[in-house]
């Protein structure tokens, strides 16, 4: 009888190709993404909790509209996507750093999207704002490769949360995202796919909304605006339904006139009470 070889458990850790070349479990989740690039839809919001793999999943889509075949040999997407065309991709973290700090958003901002400006060898146009160095990355980027781009954000609530004890800070931090997120609306020609995530609704979702809504989302900016993209990384917001959670320490319960809210058993933050905290920066 062959020796059964066990695996060690990806965990704390988000890169999809040090978890398929290394050899750790993966869950395969690469049929949403497919779905999710073949569906009718282009731009998509999708906002959970900590701790619901959606680094991991930004970090899927990046390898995959970057056509990185290799790892996903042995996958459900594999024999459904074309590997023949590849897409540029601008992905945008804020998941690090200190955002009490005024102007610590527009310099982040700025580093990163020249940073990926610097490894594509286009140019993002000289000294300007971080929105004008967006739309000038993705213009280039689109230009250079034929091809339309990819944008995906992570952790884009995280600037205006960490600054929720200093209301003056928080509400720069709100209107800087606002400017970012429009400017993806704005490069919607030459935008492939537009994939935003994460932990709370903020008064940022509104921005992060409008670049976001699609026909079959009920509620732009405040709901994942498809089915594929909520099953992709745990609880649903779709139609006034909410899907039931395992924890043991929290549940789903109505509220009136249809809409959900999330209710915790007495430990911890809740999602509605930190939106309730960033309402007070708006």
């Amino acid at each position: 009888m062959r020796p059964v070889t066990k695996r060690r458990l990806p965990i704390g850790i988000q890169t999809f190709r040090e978890i398929r070349e290394e050899g750790y479990y993966y869950v395969d989740k690469t049929a949403y993404a497919r779905r999710l690039a073949g569906d009718a839809g282009k731009h998509y919001f999708l906002s959970r909790p900590r701790r619901f793999g959606k680094s991991l999943f930004v970090d899927t889509l990046k390898e995959l509209f970057e056509g990185a075949e290799p790892l996903f040999r042995g996958l459900a997407v594999h024999d459904d996507w074309d590997w023949s065309k590849r897409h540029p991709v601008v992905r945008l973290s804020f998941g690090g750093g200190n955002f009490k700090q005024r102007g610590f958003l527009e310099e982040t901002a700025a580093a990163q999207i020249d940073d990926v400006a610097a490894r594509a060898g286009v140019g993002a146009g000289g000294p300007a704002s971080a929105p004008v160095r967006l739309r000038r990355l993705i213009e280039a980027l689109s230009a250079r490769a034929g091809a339309r781009v990819a944008v995906l954000v992570d952790e884009y609530d995280k600037p205006i949360l960490d600054a929720l004890d200093e209301p003056r800070t928080a509400r720069a931090n709100r209107d800087g995202l606002r400017g970012l997120y429009s400017t993806i609306k704005d490069c919607d020609a030459w935008i492939e796919f537009t994939f935003i995530t994460g932990a709370t609704r903020s008064p940022a979702t509104k921005a992060a909304g409008r670049a976001c809504s699609t026909p079959s989302s009920p509620r732009p900016g405040w709901t994942s605006s498809s089915r594929t993209a909520a099953a992709a990384a745990g609880w649903t917001w779709w139609c006034g339904t909410a899907a039931r959670c395992t924890c043991s320490n929290s549940r789903w319960s109505s509220r009136r006139r249809g809409a959900r809210r999330w209710r915790s058993c007495g430990r911890g933050t809740t999602p509605e009470s930190t939106a309730r905290r960033a309402g007070r920066c708006a």
